[in-house]
C-alpha cells in the first residue's frame, strides 16, 4: 500500500495526477544487496502499484545509475533488471505527457522529486543523490518537458521526498535541490524535509544500514481527465 504524506498534496492540486509512496515494508528482514532486496520486496511493490493505480496499470522504472539522463515513456526501450522486471537502462528519471503511465524511482537515502506541469499534464520522476544534484538532473528535466511537452517551469509543481540529510550525510543535496528549483523559477516546490537516515521504522537508510537494505518507492500517474 502507498502511504501519504502532506508533502504531496501540492501534486494532487494538479487535475488528475496521483503521487505516491510506499516507505519501509515491516517485518521484511532485507541482508543482501541491492539485486537480493528488489527480489525481496517485488512482490509487495507490484502489489502496492496495483493498489495504486489498478491491476492493468502500465508502469516505467529506471535503471538508476546516479546520472542525469531523463527518458520519454513509453516509447523508450528497456531492458531487464535483475528482479526480472523492466527497466529504462541508463536514466535516472522518467517523464510522459500520456495519462495512465505510471512511473516509479526506487529510494533508499538519495532524493525522489516528482513534477507535474498544471498547463500542459505532463509529469516526471527523478532520482537525485549527490551525483545525480550535482549535474542538475532537476534542470535537465524541466528542459526535456519543455522541449517534448512545452512545459514552463512556472506551471510545475514540484516536491522533495525523504532523503538523507545532515548530520548523517555531509552533502545537503536536499538543500541544493531546492535552490535548483528556485534558480529554475518552479512554480511551486516543497521540500519535506524527512531524513531517511532518521527513522530507520518508516525508511530505508543505504549508507546506515551499509548497503544491505531495501528500497522506497515514489510513483506517480496523471488520470485522463473526461
Amino acid at each position: 500500500m502507498t502511504e501519504a504524506f502532506p508533502f504531496l498534496d501540492i501534486l494532487h492540486e494538479v487535475p488528475g495526477v496521483r503521487a505516491g509512496w510506499v516507505g519501509r515494508v515491516p517485518d521484511l528482514p532485507i541482508t543482501g544487496d541491492r539485486d537480493e532486496a528488489m527480489n525481496q520486496l517485488r512482490p509487495n511493490h507490484e502489489k502496492a502499484v496495483e493498489s495504486f493505480a489498478g491491476p492493468s496499470a502500465s508502469w516505467w522504472r529506471a535503471e538508476q545509475i546516479h546520472g542525469t539522463t531523463v527518458a520519454v515513456v513509453p516509447g523508450s526501450a528497456t531492458i531487464l533488471a535483475a528482479d526480472g522486471m523492466p527497466v529504462v537502462p541508463g536514466v535516472d528519471g522518467l517523464i510522459t505527457g500520456e495519462p495512465g503511465v505510471v512511473l516509479a524511482i526506487y529510494i533508499a537515502d538519495c532524493g525522489p522529486i516528482w513534477l507535474a506541469d498544471r498547463k500542459t499534464g505532463a509529469i516526471g520522476l527523478l532520482h537525485s543523490g549527490k551525483k545525480g544534484t550535482d549535474g542538475n538532473i532537476f534542470e535537465k528535466a524541466l528542459a526535456h518537458m519543455a522541449q517534448q511537452f512545452g512545459t514552463r517551469p512556472e506551471d510545475v509543481v514540484s516536491a522533495l521526498g525523504p532523503c538523507i540529510r545532515p548530520p548523517h550525510y555531509e552533502v545537503d543535496f536536499a538543500r541544493e535541490i531546492g535552490l535548483q528549483a528556485k534558480r529554475a523559477g518552479v512554480g511551486n516546490f516543497i521540500d519535506c524535509g524527512l531524513d531517511t537516515a532518521s527513522d530507520l521504522d518508516r525508511f530505508y537508510s543505504y549508507r546506515l544500514e551499509s548497503g544491505k537494505t531495501g528500497r522506497m518507492m515514489a510513483l506517480i500517474t496523471r488520470d485522463a481527465i473526461p
